[in-house]
């Protein structure tokens, strides 16, 4: 069975179609990128998948059941915003995650704010964009899901730092689970995708597992999105 399964998934908004007849399927144990340009796609479809949006028409099955309250616990999902409440400290976001999702590791969060030097006694409205986005990151893998949405999971922190977070990244999420990141940074996480997905105008133009289209079009999966997509 496959843990997402999208059926002609279409959605509207004030009668203007931002996804057209979706089929897509995501399978266990795979890292996945959703590929696109900005206001094609991406973030409405994650939103479906989190149970955040209603479709129009169409289905999403995850792990054979509708979203729901059974899939928010299958899901842990980071999203492009920040949702934190910054007059919190960083040690009562993980209380609150503590007791609001069963399956949160508070010591692997606890250590992962020591590997990117966040301190757990600061205050969320003195730290910075990026580390804020950091510390959404480790709260998000800290959790022993079956599937990791990362909407632009790289898009606050600085270059030096990209490779630290997708390290964090591929070293944390639970065995056997998937992983979906959406991003423009298509040169910084290719080398850990296992599969890529193009979505271009709200349809999905490409599926391919990486480095079968590496090797087809003698390219990088970025030289490749850039002819697609005329960037």
């Amino acid at each position: 069975m496959e843990l997402v399964k999208c059926n002609n998934l279409c959605k509207e908004f004030d009668q203007k179609q931002i996804l057209k007849n979706i089929n897509l399927s995501i399978s266990k144990g795979k890292i996945i990128g959703l590929l696109g340009k900005n206001g094609t796609g991406k973030t409405t479809l994650i939103k479906l998948i989190n149970d955040l949006l209603t479709p129009t028409s169409g289905e999403i099955l995850i792990n054979g059941e509708k979203p729901g309250i059974h899939s928010k616990q299958i899901i842990s999902y980071l999203p492009e915003r920040t949702y934190l409440d910054k007059d919190m400290k960083v040690s009562q976001v993980l209380r609150f995650f503590e007791e609001f999702y069963t399956n949160f590791r508070k010591e692997k969060a606890i250590k992962l704010l020591k590997d990117l030097d966040l301190k757990i006694d600061a205050k969320i409205n003195k730290m910075s964009k990026g580390m804020q986005e950091k510390l959404q990151l480790i709260l998000v893998m800290s959790r022993d899901a079956e599937l990791y949405i990362l909407d632009e999971p790289l898009g606050g922190v600085d270059p030096a730092t990209r490779d630290y977070i997708l390290d964090t990244i591929l070293s944390n999420f639970k065995e056997g689970a998937s992983v979906v990141i959406s991003t423009h940074l298509i040169s910084d996480i290719e080398r850990i995708l296992d599969e890529v997905i193009f979505i271009d105008q709200g349809e999905i133009v490409l599926t391919s597992p990486a480095d079968e289209l590496r090797q087809k079009e003698n390219a990088s999966i970025d030289e490749i999105f850039r002819r697609c997509f005329k960037c």
